[in-house]
Formats: C-alpha cells, sequence, structure tokens
C-alpha cells in the first residue's frame, strides 16, 4: 500500500517536472514573438499618426465593424500577440467595435493563407470558411460592443 503511494507520488512528480519544463520551452519560444510585435506596433504606432486613425475609423457602428474585419482580414496574425495590438489600438483612440472586429478577423480570416487552405481543404471549403469568418467578426463584434454596453 505505501509502495503504492510512493509510485504515485514520484510518478506525479515526474509529470509536473516535465510539465514545467515543457511550459518553460513554450514561453521561451513565443517569446522573441512577442518582444518582435511589440517592437514591431511601437514603430507603426509611431510612424502612423493618430489622426489616421480618426480618419478610417469613424466611431459608426458598422462601417468600423467592416472597415475593421477587412483589414484584419488582409493582415493575418496569431491570437498570442493579438492582446499587445488591440491595447495599443484602443490607446490610439480606436473603438472597441472596430479593435474586436480586426482582432477577430486577424486571427480567423486568412487571405494570406487561403492559397495554402486552399490546396490542403479545398478551394470551396476555404472560400465559404473564411466568408463566415468575415461576417462573423462582424457580428461578433457588434454583440461585444453591445453586451458590454448594457453591462456598464
Amino acid at each position: 500500500m505505501k509502495q503504492d503511494k510512493y509510485k504515485m507520488k514520484n510518478k506525479i512528480e515526474k509529470n509536473f517536472k516535465q510539465a514545467v519544463l515543457k511550459a518553460g520551452k513554450m514561453f521561451w519560444k513565443t517569446l522573441p514573438l512577442i518582444f518582435g510585435t511589440i517592437l514591431l506596433v511601437s514603430l507603426l504606432i509611431t510612424l502612423i499618426p493618430k489622426t489616421f486613425y480618426f480618419k478610417v475609423f469613424t466611431q459608426n457602428f458598422f462601417s468600423d465593424s467592416f472597415i475593421g474585419s477587412l483589414i484584419g482580414s488582409i493582415s493575418a496574425g496569431n491570437p498570442l500577440t493579438s492582446y499587445i495590438l488591440g491595447g495599443e489600438l484602443l490607446e490610439q483612440g480606436v473603438g472597441l467595435i472596430a479593435v474586436t472586429a480586426f482582432l477577430v478577423a486577424w486571427v480567423t480570416v486568412g487571405v494570406v493563407q487561403l492559397p495554402a487552405e486552399s490546396m490542403i481543404l479545398g478551394r470551396r471549403f476555404a472560400i465559404w470558411r473564411n466568408i463566415l469568418s468575415f461576417v462573423f467578426a462582424i457580428v461578433v463584434a457588434i454583440l461585444t460592443v453591445l453586451i458590454l454596453g448594457v453591462f456598464q
């Protein structure tokens, strides 16, 4: 009985150590991506004047969500860096609906990856998936702002 507990404890400790090492390696691998994104966003924010954001995003519910989704569809990214980018855009005065639409489309719609996706999954499927993802990015952005408006 004691031997079973001892084996179980050793197994748990071994699994815990493996999990910590795996998480550490993953963090180490993603660190350059995070730093690169921060540097790129900082550079873009410096180069692009605030007036540009106010010209593109007019605080209109539908046009901001459409433009945000459109820009996000063209510039593909990953979820990890989207938090940094979203926060910086909000600090620059871009509305929540535009940022939400941009980030959802940025992660889910892949115009850049469309040729590869078409080859792997089929052209028809890839096109429909991207169209639906674009539409749902707009819907999610509108619903997010509406829900947050209700709870504030």
